[in-house]
């Protein structure tokens, strides 16, 4: 009998939580866009009550996604509840996602409380949601090192008080799928009710087991599996969402009858984006999704794949969206090809926006001369990461004085055009001197990463850069042909969010 694997994608909260990534809402709703298209099950949106920018997030992915279920995050406490309905209120389809620990060293450590309690917690959280909405999940937090016992009652609790969808984390990533395969094993004889509902794995990556302890969890019957793109979060990450899909996808000798709502063509495409938007480059053997993933080098591999595909490749590209034989757009495309390309690639936007990012496509074909998937892709990142403030740049010339760069730059501050040169060790440090000059302060570049979107000669460049002011971080993106364009439009980038930032004080 075909059984259904549900895909909870938390890239938008659990993901967030990598370090040093901050997305905006309008940058969180593009993703969710496209996790939408891609077919995932559930969109966990983000964890409403923790900032203002969080209930936005969950609010406007709320309104804008149809398709998806949309989950947020709270504790097992009637504010944290309260407001996440509040915030999913314009949702088609939605899920208050309560979580409480069970383990023993949370009992003690964290929570303060004894078992009885912690019960009495579950039951009451669950309880109070389920007046605000029907899909309710509970997650046992830490589950993975709670007695098998305590955790059974936890979730007799849960499923009493009408929980939809039990979750077991293996929080700190500790497990092995051997125990994880034993634990849902246990669950499922051993908690009343539990056929009526969702099982759910959510495995971290601390060991490098993520992936393998999800597909063992769901080889013990679970049915949901709570991922990210690319494996982000916090700590090592989060299970893989390429990787579980591609698993079941690909053996099918094995799990003939698990299916998922995947449309694994715009995997590749997806992944693209989170990297671009959140500037956490996918590592080159990265299974799936990175840049060697499809590379061989060895002699005898390239004379086996030549000979059939299959010797060495167990998946192919175009299966996950990497079109080796693609359509190439360049300066001469026109509108429908350029709207198919799109298509393809899993982007759907309105006219009004389609013209805009054509007229973008149709500046950057002057610069390139072929533009390729990832160009696409990043044209769309690119308007999703715009960030208008207080700053913006006009224009900028590097010239050498004395063997040393020199920048003029003329940027507008508040609509206030000023221009203002600098000598830099390099023509990006010299850049960033006069825009400091101008705006009055200096900013510490805490981190400067420079990423090539393709692979072309005259491929557009990535840049992020991470400024520091009194402890407080804030992240900058930026694209272009131009790689010293790019680093200044990263740095103003960074400039408007640490002024937004301000703003909101």
């Amino acid at each position: 009998m075909t059984r259904k694997i549900k895909i909870f994608d938390t890239t938008l909260r659990d993901g967030e939580q990598t370090p040093r990534v901050n997305l905006n809402s309008q940058e969180k709703l593009r993703i969710a866009k496209q996790l939408e298209s891609l077919g995932v099950d559930i969109i966990e949106a983000g964890f409403a009550i923790s900032s203002p920018g969080d209930f936005e997030a969950v609010s406007t992915i709320a309104e804008h996604v149809k398709d998806s279920t949309i989950a947020s995050l709270a504790r097992a406490v009637k504010k944290d509840i309260e407001t996440a309905a509040r915030a999913l209120e314009k949702a088609n389809k939605k899920r208050i996602h309560i979580f409480l620990a069970t383990s023993p060293l949370h009992r003690e450590y964290k929570l303060k409380m004894g078992k009885e309690e912690i019960l009495e917690k579950i039951y009451e959280a669950v309880k109070y949601g389920k007046t605000l909405m029907d899909d309710i999940q509970f997650s046992a937090e830490d589950a993975m090192r709670t007695e098998p016992e305590y955790l059974a009652e936890a979730y007799n609790a849960a499923i009493a008080a009408g929980a939809t969808t039990i979750n077991v984390p293996d929080t700190v990533g500790y497990r092995t799928p051997t125990e994880i395969f034993e634990r849902i094993t246990y669950l499922r004889e051993n908690v009343k009710g539990i056929d009526g509902v969702d099982i759910s794995t959510h495995c971290h990556n601390d060991l490098g087991l993520a992936v393998a302890n999800s597909i063992a969890a769901v080889e013990a019957g679970a049915t949901q599996i709570e991922c990210t793109i690319n494996g982000l979060g916090e700590r090592a990450g989060n299970t893989s969402l390429e990787e579980v899909v591609m698993i079941l996808a690909t053996r099918k000798d094995k799990y003939e009858n698990l299916t998922t709502r995947i449309d694994t063509r715009q995997i590749y495409p997806t992944s693209k984006m989170v990297s671009l938007l959140t500037g956490v480059a996918t590592q080159p053997n990265k299974a799936i999704v990175g840049a060697n993933a499809f590379s061989h080098e060895s002699g005898i591999h390239q004379h086996g794949v030549l000979a059939n595909p299959e010797t060495y490749e167990i998946i192919t590209p175009e299966s996950v969206g990497r079109d080796t034989n693609s359509l190439v757009l360049g300066k001469l495309s026109g509108k429908h090809a350029f709207v198919d390309k799109m298509e393809k690639l899993g982007f759907s936007m309105d006219n009004e926006k389609i013209d805009e990012l054509f007229a973008e496509f149709k500046k950057l074909a002057d610069k390139k001369k072929y533009i390729l998937d990832e160009d696409i892709i990043s044209l769309v990142t690119g308007d999703a990461g715009k960030f208008e403030g207080r700053v913006k740049l006009e224009s900028f010339e590097i010239t050498r004085r004395e063997g040393k760069p020199k920048a003029e730059v003329t940027i507008t501050i508040d609509n206030k055009e000023q221009t203002m040169t600098a000598i830099g060790d390099g023509p990006v440090d010299a850049a960033y001197h006069a825009i400091n000059n101008m705006l009055g302060n200096s900013y510490d570049v805490a981190e400067y990463k420079l990423d090539s979107i393709t692979g072309d000669t005259d491929a557009q460049a990535q840049v992020v850069v991470i400024i520091e002011k009194n402890g407080e971080r804030h992240m900058g993106r930026g694209q272009s042909t131009d790689i010293v364009e790019a680093s200044i439009i990263a740095y103003i980038n960074a400039v408007n969010r640490l002024y937004k930032g301000e703003e909101n004080d």
